[in-house]
């Protein structure tokens, strides 16, 4: 199954779906944070969502990436800067098959995910779904990080690197606050207002509103 479920079956055979997340470089090991575990970083604007089916993306991170975990605690830095729905978003059903495929002692390992750039709806979503996609043990792993100056407090900043439009969204947050509580937007158009989130019980539970 392919992992937006609005777009087509995707016509890359599944090693240049591979070959395709590893050039983009969604998924990497880099760094560790201040208790010296490692960190699986993922850039979740950079994942091709249209063009990645969920059985390439369980098979490339099982053999390109969680090996590189070398069996030790770790934490995730989770990148959500830029996320859209229609392009990088893959969707409930694909996220719960992939964090399942997840051998159970690589979870039991997972310390941390650290959510830099979080958003009014994507905590919503999480607040919503999030029990529904993952166990609650994950669940109550998620730390929000709203700014990068917060998530350094955890990590080795000298051992992360992070794409520039990072940078932008953060210098650009610090001047337009209000874009952490949805009263402003930096996308083309608003996925979902404020304002009908408060007038609709139902916007609160929409697909549309993790951005």
């Amino acid at each position: 199954m392919t992992m937006n479920a609005t777009t087509d079956i995707t016509k890359l055979s599944q090693s240049e779906q591979e070959k395709l997340l590893d050039k983009l470089g969604v998924f990497k090991i880099q760094g560790r944070d201040k208790r010296g575990r490692k960190l699986l970083q993922i850039i979740g604007k950079l994942l091709p969502a249209k063009h990645v089916t969920v059985e390439a993306l369980k098979e490339y991170l099982e053999e390109k990436i969680l090996p590189g975990l070398d069996e030790q605690p770790f934490s995730v830095v989770y990148v959500h800067t830029g996320v859209q729905r229609s392009e990088n978003f893959p969707g409930i059903s694909a996220l719960r098959l992939i964090y399942n495929a997840i051998p159970i002692d690589i979870k039991d390992r997972l310390e941390a995910v650290y959510f830099l750039h979080p958003g009014l709806q994507s905590r919503l979503f999480l607040a919503t779904f999030g029990r529904l996609v993952f166990s609650g043990g994950l669940y109550r792993k998620v730390k929000y990080v709203s700014r990068l100056e917060f998530l350094w407090e955890h990590l080795r900043r000298n051992e992360m690197e992070l794409p520039e439009f990072v940078y932008d969204h953060n210098e650009e947050l610090e001047h337009r606050p209000m874009m952490d509580y949805g009263l402003e937007s930096d996308h083309p158009r608003l996925v979902c207002s404020t304002l009908a989130m408060v007038d609709s019980p139902f916007s609160v539970y929409s697909m549309r509103c993790i951005a």
